[in-house]
This record gives C-alpha cells, structure tokens and sequence, in this order.
C-alpha cells in the first residue's frame, strides 16, 4: 500500500488523498518510489478539475516526481538509481507523480543530476525546465546580453522565477512583468532589473509599438504575447511556452514582416531526450542555489487539494514542492 491523491468523476469530479495499491499502478518498465512531486499549473487545473486536463480516470495527477527506483526492466535502469521525470502525459493520461509510487516507461526518465537533491529537482521542476529550454531557444537564436532588455511575464510565477534567476545569473538585463506588486521586492532579489504591471499588456494595444525586448520568455499568450510580440525589436526572439491569460493569439503579423521577430513555441512535454538532458545540465550550472531556495516552499500530500486553489488563484509564489512522504 502506498498514499497518494487520487481523482474520480463517477458521480463527480472529486480529488482526494487516498491509499492505493500496487495493483493499481499502470503498466510500465521502471517502478519508481517517489520521494518529492511539485505543484504545476496543470496540476491545479486537474485537482480542482477546472480544466480538461485528465484524459481517464481514476487519476493520480502530477506532471513531475523525483525518486530512486524500485524495480526495473528498462535496460537503463537498475533499483537504486535516482531518477526525475518531467511531462511525456503523466498526470494527464498515465498516473503521475503526487503520490509514494509510480510505475512509469523508462524511456521518460532522466536521471538525477548530481548537482541537485531530488528536493531541489523538483524545485526547478517542469516550471524551471521549461524556463531553461526557453531560455536555450534565445541562445539558439543569437539573443545575447547585450542586445537589449529581455522581458519576461508572469515573473512571480514558476517559469517566471527560474527564467528571472537564469536571465539575470547570464548577464541579461531582465524586465519583469506582473500582476503582483507585493512581490516586487522577490523579483528584484532574484535579479530583475526593472518590474512593469502587467496591466499594460492585458488589453489589446497597437500591432505595432515601440520597439523595447530583445527577447521575451512569455507564459500568459494571449493579448500579454500579443504586446510583447508587439513592442520586441528588429530581429529579436519571443518564446510562448504558457496560457495563463488565455490560449488565443489576437496579434498582427506586423512584428513578423516589419522587424523580422521571431516567436518560438516551447514544449516540455514532449521534448525530445537529448534537449532535456542538456536542459537538465544547463540548470545545474547556472541556476544559483540560492535563488533556488528563495523561489521555493515545501508542502506535503495533504496540503495539495487547498494549494492547487490558492495557485490558481494567482496567490502562490514561485515553486512548490510536495514531500510526498509528510
């Protein structure tokens, strides 16, 4: 037997904190013992079903977990090995990470590196692995520091916070965009060089504005997306990779055409191996430790089903990682 939270739509959509059974486990290749998870977005939305994000059920959400391996047929794994696992439809579609167990296909996983704990994997979590790829597309573009200011929205967030710190830690000059003025003091320690409301980007604007962002990290899409697009300079390069303010896009194609900007959509959950280990490595070397820690709160298995409200509600700062075992 084993605790995790676990969602049912029978007669209603309810997600509780229950005991489980081996038996119930999915199939897979690698069982892995879970020692932390961590809160997500997604996650929230699937706890409080407030969006369409659990394909069957009954379902053990949680799109991250961190743990040591119990029992492996996959020939990259033995019992012992410390592993993290990020997306590929866990918590969605296969059982995920918010609970002591989970059995899983070992080609998904990656192992732990040795720079963090699982704790602090599980700290950077999707939320951090999505900043760092975002953050290696505008490498990968040719967006350097000294081009120009990268704005970065939805700062007091997940991705926000990690792409702050990262930004800040490679000699960008980092604009944070938020809703949250009460964080601004939080921002500023991890590195943001000027913090902008985002009340100037939620409304629809002209197609074409003063020309400011080198780069952009966007979470929101949107009309957020649609003024940054709309205010980044010749040449520079927006990464999409979330859809806090919405799934829509009411932008112009005059960025594109006249300035020659670049969006570039970023996936996690589907990322090839090869881009999440050099993610993976990259977060180990320029992610400060104590930013790290400045970003992070830990909670356990219980306090999930109220947290998840609380996040959607925008009143969670930054990461959350769940000591599945408290």
């Amino acid at each position: 037997m084993f605790t995790g939270v676990l969602i049912e739509n029978d007669d209603h959509y309810r997600a509780s904190v229950t005991d489980l059974d081996d038996r119930q486990l999915p199939d897979g290749d690698v069982t892995v013992r879970v020692s932390h998870s961590g809160m997500n977005y997604k996650d929230a939305l699937a706890i409080t079903g407030s969006g369409k994000i659990v394909r069957s059920f009954p379902m053990v959400p949680g799109i991250d977990l961190a743990g040591e391996v119990e029992h492996s047929d996959h020939p990259d794994y033995r019992a012992g090995d410390k592993v993290i696992l990020n997306g590929w439809g866990v918590g969605e579609k296969r059982w995920g990470g918010l609970a002591q167990k989970a059995r899983v296909n070992g080609d998904w996983l990656v192992p732990l590196p040795d720079s963090f704990t699982p704790a602090q994997a599980m700290s950077v979590g999707t939320a951090g692995y999505t900043a760092m790829l975002c953050v290696l597309a505008l490498e990968r573009h040719g967006v350097t520091p000294d081009q120009g200011e990268i704005a970065v929205t939805g700062a007091s967030g997940g991705v926000g916070s990690v792409a702050v710190a990262l930004l800040a830690t490679l000699g960008y000059t980092v604009v944070a965009i938020t809703g949250r003025p009460e964080e601004n003091r939080y921002l500023e320690d991890l590195g943001a060089a000027e913090i902008v409301d985002r009340s100037g980007f939620s409304e629809a604007g002209k197609p074409l504005q003063k020309a400011r962002w080198a780069g952009a990290v966007d979470v929101a899409g949107s009309h957020t997306l649609a003024n940054v697009l709309a205010g980044t300079k010749y040449r520079g390069v927006v990464t999409a990779c979330g859809l806090a303010a919405g799934m829509d896009l009411p932008a112009s194609v005059a960025p594109f055409i006249l300035r020659g900007v670049t969006l570039a959509g970023i996936d996690s959950v589907m990322c090839p191996r090869g881009d999440r280990l050099e993610a993976w490595r990259r977060l180990g070397e320029d992610l400060d430790p104590v930013a790290l820690d400045m970003i992070t709160s830990e909670i356990g298995l219980d306090e999930v089903i109220p947290t998840a409200g609380q996040l959607l509600d925008g009143k969670v700062r930054g990461r959350v990682v769940v000591d599945v075992n408290r």
